[in-house]
């Protein structure tokens, strides 16, 4: 690994902890960013350096080990992994249930921590390689318009991706000009019969198109259908609200209130609740 893996050590015995981080300096890929005499002492830690690696102690008197794992998890924090060193052995089940990457029994000899921490640079290089796989996966998304989900089963049949190239302008030809509007400044898109009127920027300009055409120029990621005549754009939508007659409307950054046909219901409210 490239990067040195930021660690903290946990345990209220003073002679447990300074021994295990002793054998540690021999590791050159350990950052050891401090060393924590109780639960509540490295939950802080854990919230404000968000260290890779935990070395935890089980017994500690107030909150014991898996106690502070659960308040980690309660606090929102960022879980780092978790070896847990003790003294004794009947926690080693529940320790990887809790999905501990290992348990170590005091006192840790070195051959055994040199095991330890290869297993956690393996595990660190694959989360690695994960996380940048999720990167590209949404670029690619951002550019085709495609859910991950769909573009990994693409992929894995062995399809290609086509990138789509979206406008950044359109061209409205209105009383002998042409304007160019920004697409990203486009609140909402609504039919009047045989024109569109596009709401951009708290102007409103008359194109003469299908709705269908102009769909197929605006990024799915960002554009929806909510209507057969109207279209919005999710980066203005503020929330979405149910009415006692089972009629569901969404409210724009703007105040302005569109209704929201039943066929398209369920895959707006999946988009606000997982934008």
């Amino acid at each position: 690994m490239t990067q040195k893996i930021r660690t903290l050590v946990v345990d209220d015995e003073s002679l447990a902890r300074r021994g295990l981080v002793v054998r540690l300096q021999a590791f050159d890929q350990i950052e050891l960013l401090a060393e924590c005499q109780s639960a509540r002492q490295a939950l802080a830690m854990i919230g404000e350096e968000q260290p890779d690696l935990v070395f935890l102690d089980i017994q500690m008197p107030s909150m014991n080990g898996f106690e502070l794992l659960r308040e980690v998890k309660a606090s929102g924090f960022k879980m780092p992994l978790v070896v847990f060193v003790t003294a004794y052995d009947q926690y080693a089940i529940k320790a990887f249930e809790v999905r501990a990457i290992d348990y170590l029994l005091k006192p840790v000899d070195h051959e055994r921590l040199e095991q330890s921490i290869k297993r956690i640079e393996k595990n660190l290089e694959q989360r690695e390689q994960e996380q940048q796989q999720q990167r590209i996966l949404n670029l690619l998304a951002d550019a085709t318009g495609e859910d991950c989900e769909d573009i990994l089963k693409r992929l894995a049949s062995g399809d290609d991706v086509n990138v789509a190239r979206y406008p950044e302008h359109i061209a409205i030809k209105e009383s002998g000009e042409i304007t160019r509007v920004a697409i990203n400044s486009i609140e909402w898109v609504d039919a009047a019969g045989d024109y569109m009127c596009i709401h951009a920027s708290n102007e409103t300009h008359i194109l003469r198109r299908t709705m269908k055409e102009l769909e197929e120029e605006l990024n799915p990621q960002r554009f929806q259908r909510i209507h057969r005549s109207a279209i919005v754009n999710m980066e203005h939508v503020e929330k979405l609200c149910s009415r006692q007659n089972g009629e569901y409307h969404i409210v724009l950054r703007n105040g302005k209130e569109l209704k929201v046909s039943r066929s398209y219901k369920d895959r707006i409210k999946k988009l606000i609740l997982n934008p």
